[in-house]
């Protein structure tokens, strides 16, 4: 089955060799955030111990030294999502605030009263909330794209619902039922509505290869946490001409390029979106990640992570047919490899405290998509509060299926389900 060297990768993974609970870890909750390899720890470590200092500040060596690094790392991005030019890429401090710098930046200046701002119901509250106070502040409304009973999008009567329509916000894949999106059906779509495409890609990049410029969308959203890389760095890519003509988001230093009692002048992109001191550790770490990646090859990483998928969907359908309801499409063809899952008459928590003894690490929780719950069913009821969620990545192995699934049977004959 391994195409990938997965006993050498798991080595590069500190966390990975832990022992919970006099278990070995199996970590299954990468939907939220990944393991970091040791190769990005060391980049970052090299920053802190030999090039710390502040970015675009100093004209001493070590200030030039991690200035140049971390503009570096904006190239390293913009290469890896295929960007015309790094000016598109500005460094945020996760994907929640890139897509609010949207909705304020040009939602503000665009949508007005009567416009319609379309979403999905896969969308995960970073990109519904933001879009939810775009309308209170301007008297747009809202509609919403629906899903079918394996939780993909009814796209029947997308034609209709994009009448009027001035922002299209839609997910690459769900965070919860790991459905993926058809990305270029969708920008089409909105391309022939006039209306502008905004793209949250945390759960797509970190497993499948983006590529924005053939893609042909107006916004993307991500975050390097949830691809091996650290917390607090996000990123958003915008179309060059449609950054340049909207105002700044934030102000203070580095996002102006004079001020005076009078005013200001905003600095060029992608600066007039970056202000204060940036995370400038966190993207050398950014970088080391994404080479991390490209090393490996996505191909080879899409690959296996299919065939890990389907070896997960067997096990819930040969162990667990009766007693749990696994979430989404019921193939590996249009789903990555997160799998929510709730377990007949026991509460996702419980589950997942359960698995923990076993040193089994889901998530547990609504996974901030509450309107996504509520479409979804159990057990002939529509409509559910919380899932259990294992998510899986490139350094996971039959192993951690293996572990998940017998750590279910025993919580399932714990708490005495038929």
């Amino acid at each position: 089955m391994n195409e990938l060297n997965i006993d050498q990768i798991r080595k590069d993974f500190p966390g990975l060799s832990r022992i919970v609970h006099g278990h070995q870890i199996s970590f299954l909750d990468s939907g939220a955030s990944s393991q970091t390899p040791t190769q990005v720890i060391e980049a970052m470590n090299d920053v802190y111990n030999t090039h710390y200092a502040n970015v675009h500040r100093g004209v001493y060596t070590t200030a030039q030294e991690i200035s140049d690094q971390f503009e570096g790392s904006r190239k390293s991005v913009a290469k890896f999502i295929n960007a015309k030019s790094d000016k598109e890429i500005v460094f945020t401090r996760n994907a929640t605030e890139s897509i609010n710098l949207v909705a304020r930046c040009w939602g503000d200046e665009n949508v007005k009263t009567g416009d319609v701002i379309l979403l999905t119901q896969l969308e995960h509250h970073s990109n519904i909330v933001p879009w939810q106070q775009l309308a209170q502040r301007t008297g747009a409304t809202i509609k919403w794209v629906p899903i079918d009973s394996q939780a993909r999008l009814d796209l029947s009567d997308l034609d209709n619902l994009l009448k009027g329509v001035k922002v299209f916000a839609f997910t690459g894949a769900s965070n919860v039922t790991g459905t993926v999106t058809p990305l270029t059906e969708l920008v089409s779509a909105a391309k022939r509505a006039g209306a502008i495409s905004v793209i949250d890609a945390c759960q797509l990049v970190p497993h499948e290869k983006l590529d924005v410029g053939n893609l042909d969308a107006d916004f993307v959203a991500f975050s390097a946490h949830k691809m091996l890389g650290p917390t607090g760095l996000g990123v958003l890519w915008g179309r060059q001409s449609i950054l340049e003509s909207m105002p700044a988001f934030l102000g203070g230093g580095s996002m102006i390029t004079d001020v005076t009692l009078e005013g200001f002048e905003v600095a060029e992109l992608p600066l007039k979106f970056e202000a204060g001191t940036p995370a400038f550790v966190e993207a050398v770490g950014t970088a080391a990640a994404i080479q991390y990646l490209e090393n490996i090859g996505f191909d080879q990483i899409v690959n296996y992570e299919n065939k890990l998928g389907n070896y997960a969907l067997e096990m819930f359908e040969e162990r667990f047919k009766d007693t749990i309801t696994v979430h989404g499409p019921d193939t590996m063809e249009d789903r990555l490899s997160v799998f929510s899952f709730t377990v007949k008459d026991i509460h996702p928590h419980d589950v997942s405290q359960l698995l923990d003894e076993y040193g089994v690490c889901v998530r547990a929780g609504h996974h901030c998509a509450k309107p996504l719950m509520r479409e979804l069913s159990a057990d002939g009821v529509k409509g559910i509060g919380a899932t259990s969620r294992a998510s899986i990545y490139l350094y996971n192995d039959e192993n951690d299926i293996d572990s998940l699934g017998n750590a279910l049977e025993k919580a399932i004959a714990f708490f005495g389900v038929n």
